[in-house]
């Protein structure tokens, strides 16, 4: 026990340090709050990110190699540890980081800010039409209309209300918000599987793409989660189906969990299908992007060791962002294709890994019959 409370100390202050570098790529326009302190601190951290990109390119990797690390000793160790109390170690280790690889979160905000403050239609009116707002200034995706399902809307739009147009309420208020999603998706899996609930906890993906970017896909997989939790422990259709159409009503992509209708190895293959064959599609005609991996997450409870395999993949994910961070731009299409690259090469090992498995497991049922 001494040791796990030994690398719970690590794993927090490795958390704080990776919260601290998630200011390197702060965006040059954004005021957190009024400050000496802060001016200070920024104009410190943004030496590292923008200005010795190789050096925090090097950090960055090392932070996901350590973040998988963690994630991989205390899978070992989920009979003695508490998957709820790790949790809220790493929600408030990580509650002040900031979404340095995506903007998308600043856009959740003004969507909603479309909505309740300038009393307009997000579906129809965009950032751009409101030239004067000072939130432009570190936002990007200003030219798109809102994309996102209407149950996603509906809950910006009450932490935004509650902001009355004020930026640093409506960061924190919404942020709380992918903080309790986050503890409400531990809470429920450690309700049907510590182990599965100790795997999302600490998976570097949820924690990167998840607590740090604020993808709203978090926000999705806890009304998942939910559904599941109804499907396992009650069997009640009803309202697990409930749970998923809110779910998909937030992020369309999550759209194959409506086949889990009930507690089933054969409907979770086929789901995790589903998933595999979305994720080609927008592979080959659109961009893929590393959060749109975290539906997969749904599938825990009923698939884990499939699900844990898929961490080979998700560590590629990860090392994807490596070009955006040592060179700056996606804009250039050779930062493209070294993202490709990188991901491509963690699709091929999972693939190799994943025919492995399966053949394994054929030889295995063979010599029993």
């Amino acid at each position: 026990m001494m040791r796990i409370k030994i690398n719970l100390i690590l794993y927090g202050l490795f958390l704080i340090c990776f919260s601290i570098y998630s200011y390197a790529l702060v965006d040059l326009n954004f005021t957190l709050i009024n400050s000496t302190f802060w001016e200070n601190f920024r104009n410190w951290i943004i030496q590292l990110g923008y200005f010795n990109r190789e050096l925090s390119s090097y950090i960055y990797v090392f932070f996901i190699i350590g973040l998988f690390y963690f994630h991989y000793y205390f899978i070992k160790q989920s009979k003695a540890v508490s998957a709820f109390r790790l949790s809220i170690v790493i929600a408030l280790t990580l509650f002040f980081s900031y979404n340095f690889l995506s903007h998308d979160f600043f856009n959740y905000l003004f969507d909603a800010k479309i909505l309740t403050y300038y009393h307009q239609n997000p579906y129809t009116t965009k950032a751009l039409d409101f030239p004067n707002d000072p939130w432009l200034r570190f936002m990007h995706w200003t030219h798109r209309t809102y994309p996102y399902g209407p149950i996603f809307l509906v809950l910006t739009s009450i932490t935004s209300f509650i902001s009355f147009g004020k930026f640093i309420i409506s960061y924190f208020a919404t942020k709380s918000m992918f903080y309790l999603a986050y503890l409400l998706s531990v809470f429920l899996l450690k309700k049907t599987d510590n182990r599965s609930a100790v795997f999302f906890a600490t998976n570097p993906l949820v924690i990167v793409e998840g607590l740090i970017n604020l993808h709203n896909d978090l926000i999705a997989l806890a009304f998942s989660f939910i559904g599941v939790f109804y499907l396992i422990k009650n069997k009640q259709v009803v309202k697990t189906y409930t749970a998923y159409l809110l779910s998909v009503l937030i992020k369309y992509l999550n759209f194959p969990i409506l086949f889990l209708y009930k507690n089933s190895k054969t409907l979770s293959y086929i789901t995790l299908g589903l998933f595999h064959l979305l994720m080609l599609y927008i592979a080959i005609y659109k961009e893929i992007q590393p959060w749109y991996f975290l539906n997969y997450f749904t599938l825990l409870p009923f698939i884990y060791q499939s699900i844990l395999s898929l961490n080979i993949l998700n560590f590629s994910l990860l090392l994807s962002y490596y070009p955006y961070i040592r060179y700056s731009q996606w804009s250039d299409p050779e930062n493209i294709a070294i993202k490709h690259s990188i991901i491509l090469f963690g699709t091929a090992i999972y693939l190799i890994y994943a025919i492995k498995v399966c053949w394994q497991k054929r030889t295995y049922l063979k010599s029993k019959l």
